[in-house]
C-alpha cells in the first residue's frame, strides 16, 4: 500500500493495455462466431425460395459448434481479474493522494504556527529593547495610544454627528412631504364629495354655495370658477359671470369651458363681437362647443348674426355658397 505514484500509474497503464487486448479478443471471438451464420445467411439468400427441409438439412450437416464456451469463459475470467486489479490500483492511488494532501496540510499548519510564534517573539523583543534603552516606558506608550485613540474617536463622533444631522433633516423633509400629501389627499376627497353634491343640487344658489366651498379649499380651481360662472348666468348675473371667467382665464388661458361661459356672458349684455370672438376661442379648443352654442339660449339674439352663423353653422354657409 506504500508503492510510489509512478509505479501505480505504470500498473494502471499496463492494466489498460491488458483490457484493450481482452476487448480485441472478444471482438475476434464474436467475428468467428458470427461468420458461419453470415455465410449461411448469404447462401440462403441466393436461393429463390428455401424451405424448412433444406434449412434443417444444413443445420444437421454442421461438423462443429459455432461457438467455443471455454474461450468465452477464459475471456470473461480475464476481464473480471482485470477489473478487480484496476479497482485495487485505483484505491491505492486515492490513498496515496490523500496521504500527500494530509502531509501538505500538516506542513502548512506547522508553518503558520511557527510564523505566529516568531512574530510574537519579535514584538516582545522589540518592546523589551525599547524599555531597556529608555525611549519609552510601557506607561508612556499606553498613554500615547490612549490619547491617539481618543482623538480619533472624537473625530469620528463629529463626522457621524454631521451625518446623523443630515439624515435627520432628510427624514424631517420626507415627513413634511408625507403630511402634505396626506392633507392633499384629504382635500381631494373633500373636493370630490363637494363636486358630487353640486351635481345633485337643483338650485343654482345651492350650487354656488358648493362651488364657494370648493374654492375655499382650492382658490385656484379653474373648473370651480367656470362652473360657478355658469350658475351665475342661470341667475341672470352676467357681469358677475364675466368677472369669474376672467379670473379663471388668468389661471388657465386655454380652458375651453371658461371661454365658452365668458362668450355667453358677453352675449347676455349685448357685446356681440366680443361674444363671437370668445366663442371662436372655445370652439378652437374643442369642437363640441359649436353644438352647445347652437342650442344655448344665451346666444338666441345672435342666431341671425353673420359671424355667429359662420362659426356655429359652417355647413349651412357652404351649402348657400354652392
Amino acid at each position: 500500500m506504500n508503492k510510489p505514484l509512478p509505479e501505480l500509474f505504470h500498473r494502471l497503464a499496463f492494466a489498460s493495455r491488458r483490457a484493450a487486448r481482452a476487448r480485441t479478443a472478444l471482438w475476434l471471438l464474436a467475428f468467428l462466431t458470427l461468420l458461419p451464420l453470415a455465410t449461411q445467411a448469404q447462401q440462403a439468400a441466393r436461393q429463390d425460395k428455401p424451405d424448412a427441409e433444406e434449412l434443417e438439412k444444413q443445420i444437421n450437416e454442421l461438423e462443429e459448434p459455432m461457438y467455443t464456451p471455454f474461450v468465452e469463459l477464459y475471456l470473461l475470467e480475464e476481464t473480471k481479474a482485470l477489473r478487480k486489479e484496476m479497482l485495487e490500483t485505483r484505491a491505492e492511488l486515492i490513498e496515496k493522494v490523500v496521504d500527500k494532501e494530509l502531509s501538505v496540510a500538516d506542513k502548512t499548519m506547522s508553518y503558520a504556527t511557527d510564523t505566529v510564534t516568531y512574530f510574537f517573539y519579535l514584538i516582545a523583543g522589540a518592546t523589551s529593547i525599547l524599555v531597556v534603552i529608555g525611549w519609552n516606558s510601557i506607561r508612556d506608550m499606553r498613554n500615547q495610544l490612549t490619547s491617539l485613540a481618543e482623538k480619533r474617536v472624537n473625530e469620528l463622533v463629529v463626522v457621524y454627528e454631521k451625518r446623523l444631522q443630515s439624515i435627520e433633516e432628510q427624514l424631517q423633509q420626507k415627513s413634511d412631504i408625507i403630511h402634505q400629501n396626506q392633507a392633499e389627499i384629504e382635500r381631494t376627497n373633500e373636493v370630490h364629495s363637494l363636486w358630487l353634491k353640486a351635481s345633485q343640487e337643483a338650485s343654482q344658489q345651492n350650487k354656488i354655495a358648493v362651488y364657494d366651498a370648493i374654492l375655499d379649499l382650492r382658490p385656484d380651481d379653474v373648473e370651480a370658477l367656470s362652473y360657478k360662472a355658469d350658475a351665475v348666468l342661470e341667475m341672470q348675473e352676467p357681469l358677475w359671470a364675466i368677472s369669474l371667467c376672467q379670473r379663471a382665464l388668468k389661471l388657465a388661458p386655454d380652458n375651453g369651458h371658461a371661454h365658452y361661459q365668458l362668450a355667453c356672458a358677453y352675449a347676455e349684455i349685448g357685446r356681440w363681437e366680443d361674444a363671437v370672438t370668445t366663442l371662436e376661442k372655445a370652439v378652437n379648443i374643442s369642437d363640441a362647443y359649436r353644438d352647445d352654442a347652437s342650442v344655448d339660449p344665451s346666444f338666441a339674439q345672435l342666431r341671425e348674426h353673420e359671424s355667429f352663423r359662420e362659426l356655429v353653422f359652417p355647413e349651412n354657409n357652404e351649402q348657400s355658397r354652392g
